[in-house]
């Protein structure tokens, strides 16, 4: 008999069912595969076969209506993260994922942004959960970061600003929720370098400001007390992030969107 297709497949095609008992079997399934897959130190998964995975996980999602049950069915996808065994095969497992995002944005219609964004948040609160169960470890903290840079803000990143946008806006607060309290200022300001660093390289004026009031006036508000030392802070690490220069002050008087871009932002 002539061998079916791989795993991988039959759950794309399996979640992304048209009947919602079929889709949470598969979600269920797909559960026990990838415990069981990423059990040895050596198991895992190709970036293909997580891409497979991810793209039935996302049309999984499409197919779910009724804004309780996409919650639900949401924090069970990001819940799988918990669930890959090893931390190399999590590390894909979350870069596929970003991966998947990206690549499927611009296909999504109005109607069905919000569950996107609702998953994106999860999938960011459960990792950050990851790095909270594993006492916030530095040497996994960083390649982390680097992961979410690469994928969402640099700009040979393929996210869509829709994607970055909703990134910058609910970092800091997926951070504070894991437990952001825990950490140093030190172990705080190394979760911000990173949008320093790309604010002081980006061309682009809407992210710069985004990344302005998202991250560093974010920070303003939250801890009036130490403010003085993070800006201290930030000027050492952020060389090269000058103050805008008066025209491009004027300029940013003008509003920066449409009215119809506002609108599909606020969903």
């Amino acid at each position: 008999p002539r061998p079916g297709p791989p795993p991988e497949i039959q759950f794309a095609q399996r979640l992304a069912a048209n009947e919602k008992r079929s889709r949470d079997r598969a979600v269920k399934k797909l559960r026990g595969y990838i415990s069981l897959r990423t059990q040895s130190p050596a198991g895992g998964f190709s970036q293909e076969e997580l891409l497979k995975i991810w793209k039935g996980l996302f049309y999984c999602m499409w197919m779910q209506d009724k804004p309780l049950l996409q919650e639900e069915l949401a924090s069970t996808i990001s819940q799988l993260i918990h669930v890959v065994q090893n931390i190399e095969a999590q590390h894909l497992f979350i870069q596929t994922f970003w991966q998947t995002m990206n690549r499927e944005w611009n296909g999504i219609d109005r109607l069905r942004l919000d569950k996107y964004y609702m998953l994106i948040r999860m999938v960011l609160r459960q990792s950050f959960e990851v790095l909270k169960r594993n006492g916030w470890d530095e040497s996994l903290i960083e390649p982390f970061l680097h992961l979410l840079m690469k994928e969402v803000m640099h700009p040979e990143s393929n996210a869509p600003n829709g994607i970055k946008f909703h990134f910058i806006d609910i970092f800091l607060e997926e951070l504070a929720k894991a437990g952001a309290k825990e950490l140093t200022a030190d172990q705080n300001l190394k979760f911000i370098e990173p949008f320093c660093k790309i604010a002081a390289k980006s061309k682009d004026r809407h992210l710069m400001q985004a990344v302005a009031r998202g991250i560093f006036e974010a920070i303003v508000d939250q801890s009036p007390f130490a403010i003085e030392d993070l800006m201290k802070e930030l000027k050492t690490s952020c060389d090269g992030c000058d103050e805008l220069s008066e025209g491009d002050e004027a300029e940013n008087k003008e509003p920066l969107v449409t009215k119809g871009e506002e609108e599909v932002m606020k969903i």
